[in-house]
């Protein structure tokens, strides 16, 4: 999970980049990276770290130019090197830079084919990288000095071809255009839209909609899967489809936690999907516990509180606040390694000790992924002085990793993997604990746009919906994934540093 930004525009582009980085930094907190075009000449910045972190007044005077993209970075191999920011930029042809959302399943297989065939160094281990390069060696070899619209999607049409899994695109070819294309099941979401300016229109290319809203753009449209839109420094605006046998399947989780709740994607309101989830558990709870003790229902801030809101209404409950969540700490399913996680969420949620007391409180979760949070905060609820506590999550039971951009780790660190609902209770310390089930969520998110036939809901169901993704790769993604393997680096980034300290 990443955010993606691009802009044609007729001032300055960096500052709008920036604004609209700092709506999508719920996609990332690792890193964050902008580079601009000043007729013929790049700018870039990036560095590890949050958007108002990495880039400071002496970075933004620098970045000159009326073109530009941007990204954040949300680190899916627990790998948090600054080499890895992005976006990343090769030379040849024309000199290209790119940024993305999403993950390559057969990377292994193209970085083989880059080097013996392409004659292309991959220099880092980030897919995006290999990306960024796959896309160069097409357009070097269709392309012309007078690179045409129709090359492009060429190009972009091969690229499909040739890398399989979940991606969101942004490249900019130096003092030509901005490119944004998804791929051909539309996973990750990506929006373009414009604004009116007196000389004409500007355009922006985003991972979400909120990113556009907030800088004055008019949504124009998604990204349907396979297409691929090119808009060229005059402004002009050409569409294309650029993949055969394109479905919509997107993911279902940016519906239940990734995306901002003021988001459209797909034609579908998140927020209002998300008061549906609410709808449906309130109907479960009332069909299996239909003489419930609730008392409250409280949300664990902030991704559930619509699904709360609609719960408790239709329990006939009190809806309260019962945590004060800290804005400073950033969110804990994105951290990279479970020592940073435990140390986090304490820090950032604090209980309202009168909210508690005495009563049998319902928690609201989005999800319960490795269990680990919700045993902390069911205990802060205790010491808080529930009498009860039970919790609610808006999704089924996550006991699949995710392939395609999200971090979910090896299917042994699930909570729910290998138990059920009473032993996933009890592991996290519940009086009593209820899922979502999937065809509930999944009505609550397709009824806002019924032209969705199907959803990649393989961290619920274990359905895959690319073609690569069989044992062997699974088993990559848990050595690489694990929270063992990400302490492991930890500690050797630790021993760097300490070591480059010592030695300074």
């Amino acid at each position: 999970m990443c955010g993606i930004v691009g802009i044609i525009s007729q001032q300055a582009a960096a500052q709008v980049i920036y604004d609209a980085l700092l709506v999508l930094q719920h996609r990332g907190q690792d890193a964050a990276g902008i580079v601009v075009c000043d007729q013929n000449k790049l700018s870039l910045h990036k560095d590890n770290g949050q958007v108002s972190d990495v880039f400071h007044s002496r970075h933004m005077r620098k970045l000159v130019g009326k073109m530009g993209i941007g990204h954040v970075r949300y680190p899916t191999a627990g790998c948090s090197s600054s080499a890895e920011a992005q976006p990343f930029y090769v030379n040849s042809p024309y000199g290209i830079t790119l940024a993305h959302n999403g993950n390559l399943t057969n990377v292994e297989k193209l970085k083989s084919e880059l080097y013996q065939s392409d004659l292309r160094h991959i220099n880092t281990e980030s897919d995006t990288e290999v990306l960024l390069n796959v896309l160069a060696h097409e357009l070097q070899s269709r392309g012309s000095l007078k690179l045409t619209a129709d090359e492009i999607f060429t190009a972009v049409t091969e690229t499909h071809k040739r890398i399989e899994g979940a991606y969101a695109v942004v490249a900019m070819l130096t003092g030509k255009g901005i490119i944004g294309f998804r791929d051909p099941r539309g996973i990750r979401p990506v929006v373009y839209g414009k604004r009116r300016r007196k000389s004409g229109y500007e355009y922006m290319i985003a991972s979400e909609s909120v990113a556009l809203q907030t800088s004055g753009f008019e949504l124009v449209a998604d990204l349907k899967p396979g297409e691929a839109v090119y808009i060229d420094v005059e402004g002009n605006v050409h569409r294309q489809q650029c993949a055969a046998d394109a479905q919509l399947n997107p993911c279902i989780f940016e519906y239940v936690y990734l995306a901002r709740p003021d988001s459209i994607i797909d034609d579908i309101y998140v927020y209002k999907a998300r008061l549906r989830m609410g709808v449906k558990l309130g109907r479960k709870i009332l069909r299996l516990m239909p003489d419930h003790d609730i008392d409250v229902v409280i949300p664990i801030p902030d991704t559930s509180r619509p699904a709360a809101i609609e719960l408790a209404y239709h329990l006939g409950v009190k809806f309260r606040e019962g945590f004060i969540k800290n804005r400073y700490i950033g969110r804990t399913f994105i951290m990279p390694g479970q020592k940073l996680r435990k140390k986090s969420v304490r820090r950032k949620l604090n209980p309202i000790d009168i909210e508690f007391k005495g009563k049998t409180v319902l928690l609201v979760d989005d999800s319960i992924v490795r269990g680990t949070t919700s045993k902390q905060i069911i205990q802060m609820a205790r010491e808080a002085g529930a009498k009860k506590v039970y919790i609610a999550s808006a999704a089924p039971p996550v006991r699949y990793p995710n392939v395609y951009g999200i971090d979910m780790p090896a299917s042994e660190e699930l909570v729910a993997f290998g138990r059920n609902e009473q032993q996933v209770a009890d592991y996290i310390g519940a009086d009593w604990l209820i899922y979502q089930d999937l065809d509930d969520l999944i009505d609550a998110v397709q009824k806002g746009n019924r032209s969705i036939k199907g959803f990649d809901c393989s961290c619920f169901n274990g359905e895959y919906v690319t073609a690569t993704v069989d044992i062997d790769y699974l088993d990559k993604i848990r050595r690489l994934r694990n929270d063992s393997a990400k302490e492991a680096t930890e500690d050797q980034l630790n021993v760097v540093g300490m070591d480059l300290h010592n030695n300074a």
